[in-house]
């Protein structure tokens, strides 16, 4: 009976190792803020002169205590000592601006409907898609909507090469 339970403990803790190996892990990292990033939602993709193209709302994205110091500065004649979820967005500006996707610009998804069962959709982090995809997942109207996330962008001369879905807790 010992040698059944030890051969179960060990296949279990292999399939775990080897879950969280697939995940990329499981704990969040926060995006690392360069020069070249551009953050904020997308309102809709379209093709243009076989080109994917984006309108963009910029934004402004803060987490841990640059999130609790822009809350505060905006926002602190309240009760609440910062923002309830840990980050905090500001968007004084609506206006939209138009992005070219590069070609072989790299997708990077923390959530969505892979399925088709929203029920069964769960993080994987920054795990990569294809444009196409992308794109489809976002031209589907879902219950998980996609718009409703942030993106980060990585703009390199003039068209973003790389795309980050900002997981929203």
């Amino acid at each position: 009976m010992k040698k059944y339970t030890m051969v179960a403990l060990v296949a279990i803790t292999c399939l775990t190792a080897f879950n969280f190996a697939l995940a990329g892990g499981r704990d969040y990292k926060p995006i690392v803020v360069t020069p070249n990033l551009e953050t904020g939602f997308i309102d809709q993709i379209e093709k243009q002169d076989d080109r994917y193209v984006l309108s963009f709302d910029r934004m402004e994205w803060y987490e841990g205590e640059q999130a609790v110091q822009k809350f505060l500065e905006r926002e602190g004649d309240g009760e609440m000592e910062g923002p309830p979820d840990g980050y905090y967005i500001i968007n004084d500006n609506s206006t939209l601006i138009s992005l070219t996707i590069a070609e072989d610009a790299d997708v990077r998804m923390q959530i969505y409907n892979r399925t088709g069962n929203i029920a069964e959709a769960d993080i994987l982090w920054d795990e990569q898609i294809s444009i196409e995809k992308f794109v489809e997942l976002m031209n589907t109207e879902d219950e998980l909507d996609l718009k409703g996330f942030p993106y980060h962008l990585t703009v390199k001369d003039g068209e973003v090469v790389r795309i980050v879905q900002q997981y929203i807790p």
